[in-house]
């Protein structure tokens, strides 16, 4: 260990491979200064109280579906709550973001998830990999896209919303929980190259809205 920030990035049977890989290097190459370390059932580093006592950042990446990834995680869902509210902060990546809604979920947010292919005015009507169009901090953009959620806000929730899908509802969103903060987002800012090409479409690079989202959970 070293005396800089600890980020826990979850690499488990609640996750996919290449997702955890993604959001560590993300974190691993922004001006933080955190140590990434994976916490999972088969890592050196379990999720428990006890590890994310240690951690300023725990990263909860894409997977697969929402009802499995839940059974493998809600023996940790109070530990989880319980740091958030001590003042850590969750960052929730597609199903990372499906996970901090209430149904279920760990109950981050001032509100709920949804599939945002459901949702009226979608752009996107089915559960592949593709590309879905949104407006980060008012501005349109392009990312790589797999079944994500939007985030229903309860009325009069503190939460900034950083993008939103073209028909309104929200694909990034920060907010408070206790002393600490949750950000989510529904589609995916740290996906690499790779994840483009091995699908056929074109790529189009997304990083610095990955960095915008993790900084926007880090500020004091």
């Amino acid at each position: 260990m070293t005396d800089r920030p600890l980020a826990l990035v979850y690499r488990g049977p609640a996750s996919l491979p290449g997702c955890p890989e993604a959001v560590a290097a993300l974190l691993a190459s922004g001006p933080w200064g955190l140590e990434v370390r994976y916490t999972g059932p088969k890592e050196d580093v379990p999720l428990s109280a006890e590890s994310l006592a240690t951690a300023r950042v725990y990263a909860q990446p894409g997977g697969g579906t929402l009802s499995r990834a839940y059974r493998k995680l809600r023996r940790q869902r109070e530990a989880i709550r319980g740091w958030v509210r001590d003042g850590g902060r969750y960052l929730g990546f597609c199903l990372g973001g499906y996970l901090a809604g209430a149904t279920p979920g760990f109950a981050l947010l001032p509100g709920d998830t949804d599939q945002y292919i459901g949702s009226p005015g979608a752009t996107v009507h089915h559960s592949r990999n593709t590309l879905v169009e949104a407006e980060w901090r008012g501005l349109p953009r392009t990312l790589f896209f797999q079944d994500g959620p939007y985030f229903v806000l309860d009325e009069g929730a503190t939460a900034t919303v950083l993008a939103t899908y073209t028909n309104g509802t929200p694909a990034a969103v920060v907010a408070p929980f206790g002393a600490g903060r949750v950000g989510v987002v529904g589609p995916h800012p740290e996906a690499t190259d790779d994840w483009y090409l091995d699908e056929g479409l074109p790529v189009h690079r997304t990083w610095d809205l990955a960095l915008d989202f993790v900084a926007a959970v880090l500020e004091e």
